[in-house]
C-alpha cells in the first residue's frame, strides 16, 4: 500500500468515524468499537456463554452450523473461516463426484474476479463460461455450452454486475436445464434475494446441491462462512476444510457475531431492500448520474458519475470532514462506461433515517466540491 493510499484510508476512517450521518454503509470501527459490539453481540446471540469455548470445530461453531442448516432448509451445514476456502471445498466436491474437472460460471463471478481463480491453481479445475451477459445464463445458452461441465455454479446476487438476480421462473430454468450436474449456488448474499425473487430461503437453497453463505458482508459478523447440503456433503466438507487448514482452534467470537447477526441484521433486511429502491431513486435524479440496475433487486446496487475515480473520492472526504455527512464509500474506475466512475452503494440501518428530498439536497453540496 502506498504512502497516498494509507493516508486516504486514515482520513475515510477518521472522518467516517465521528460523521453525523451516513448514506451507504456502516459506521467503520475502531478496535475499542468491535470489542464493545462483541460483548453486546455476545449477549443478543443466545447462546449459553457460561458452556466451554468451543474447540477445533464445536462448542459455539456447531451452534451456528445448525442454525444455518436450520435456515436454509438443508441437512447440515459446516463452518469456514473465509469464503474463498469454502467455495473451493464445495467445487471440488462436486468435481469428484462428477468426474468433471469443469465447472460453468459467470466471468463475472466471485472465484473468477475475487478469489485470485483458486478454483485453478488450488483445485484443478477449469471453468468455462455459458453466458457473459450480467445475468443467470438462459436454459439454451447452458444446453449450448461449447464444452460440458459437471457443475454449475450460480452467484445469487451477481456482485460485479450490480448485485442483480434474475425472476424466480428464470432461475428455475437455469437449474432444470442442467439435469444431471450438480449445482452450487454462491449465496454470499442470499440473505437479501428472498424479496426479489419471492421465496423463501430453503426454497432458494433447494436448487442448489450445496449453499455457499456468508457472515460478515450482510450480517455485519466479524468474518466467516458456512456451505450447506446433505450429511454426505458436510462431512466430506469438514475433512477438506481440515487440509486446507481451516479447522481452527478456536472461533468463538467469529461464531457469537454470526449468532448475532442472524438476530439482528436479517430481520432487517426487508426495510433495506425497500428503502433501496427509495435510495436509488433519489440518486438516479443526480444530473449525469446513473443508477445499475434502475431498480435494485437487493439492498445494493452501483452508482455511476461523470467524474474521475480521485475527484469523487476526494470530494467525498470532504465532504465527511467538513460537513460530517458520510455518503459513499470507494470510488473506482472500473471502464464499461467511459468516463464514469463506480460507487457501489449499500442501504442499511443509518439510510432509512435519510428521505429523498435530504439525498438530494446532500447530493447537491456534494456535486459542488467537485472540481
Amino acid at each position: 500500500m502506498t504512502e497516498s493510499e494509507l493516508t486516504t484510508r486514515e482520513r475515510r476512517f477518521n472522518a467516517f468515524h465521528r460523521c453525523g450521518r451516513l448514506l451507504s454503509g456502516t459506521r467503520p470501527q475502531s478496535v475499542r468499537d468491535r470489542l464493545a459490539t462483541l460483548t453486546a453481540d455476545a449477549d443478543l446471540s443466545g447462546y449459553d456463554l457460561d458452556l466451554p469455548q468451543d474447540l477445533y470445530g464445536d462448542g459455539v461453531i456447531r451452534a451456528l452450523e445448525e442454525q444455518v442448516a436450520d435456515l436454509l432448509g438443508k441437512p447440515d451445514a459446516a463452518f469456514f473461516p473465509t469464503g474463498t476456502m469454502a467455495q473451493q471445498v464445495a467445487l471440488r466436491h462436486w468435481a469428484d463426484r462428477s468426474g468433471s474437472r469443469t465447472v460453468a460460471m459467470h466471468p463475472l463471478s466471485h472465484p473468477e474476479q475475487w478469489e485470485r481463480r483458486a478454483y485453478q491453481r488450488l483445485g484443478g479445475l477449469s471453468s468455462v463460461w455459458p453466458t457473459e451477459q450480467p445475468r443467470v445464463p438462459t436454459p439454451e445458452e447452458l444446453r449450448d455450452c461449447e464444452e460440458k461441465f459437471g457443475t454449475l455454479m450460480l452467484e445469487l446476487p451477481l456482485r460485479d454486475a450490480g448485485f442483480v438476480l434474475p425472476s424466480w421462473d428464470e432461475l428455475v430454468a437455469a437449474v432444470s436445464a442442467v439435469e444431471g450436474v450438480h449445482v452450487h449456488l454462491d449465496g454470499a448474499r442470499i440473505w437479501e434475494s428472498v424479496y426479489h425473487l419471492g421465496h423463501s430461503l430453503p426454497e432458494i437453497a433447494a436448487l442448489g446441491d450445496s449453499v455457499y453463505v456468508s457472515f460478515y458482508k450482510t450480517l455485519e459478523g466479524i468474518s466467516g462462512a458456512a456451505l450447506a447440503g446433505s450429511t454426505e456433503f458436510v462431512r466430506e466438507a469438514k475433512v477438506w476444510r481440515h487440509r486446507y487448514g481451516g479447522s481452527l482452534y478456536q472461533q468463538w467470537p467469529v461464531a457469537l457475531s454470526a449468532l448475532a447477526g442472524l438476530e439482528r441484521t436479517l430481520p432487517r433486511l426487508e426495510s433495506y431492500v425497500a428503502h433501496a429502491k427509495v435510495v436509488a431513486g433519489a440518486l438516479s435524479k443526480v444530473p449525469g448520474a446513473r443508477v445499475n440496475p434502475e431498480v435494485p433487486h437487493t439492498h445494493q446496487f452501483q452508482l455511476w458519475l461523470p467524474y474521475g475515480a480521485e475527484q469523487l473520492t476526494e470530494a467525498n472526504l470532504r465532504m465527511a470532514e467538513e460537513q460530517g455527512v458520510g455518503l459513499f464509500g470507494w470510488w473506482d474506475e472500473p471502464g464499461p462506461v467511459p468516463g464514469y466512475s463506480m460507487t457501489e452503494v449499500t442501504v442499511a440501518a443509518a439510510a432509512l433515517e435519510w428521505t429523498p428530498e435530504e439525498i438530494g439536497e446532500a447530493m447537491a453540496a456534494f456535486l459542488e466540491l467537485l472540481p
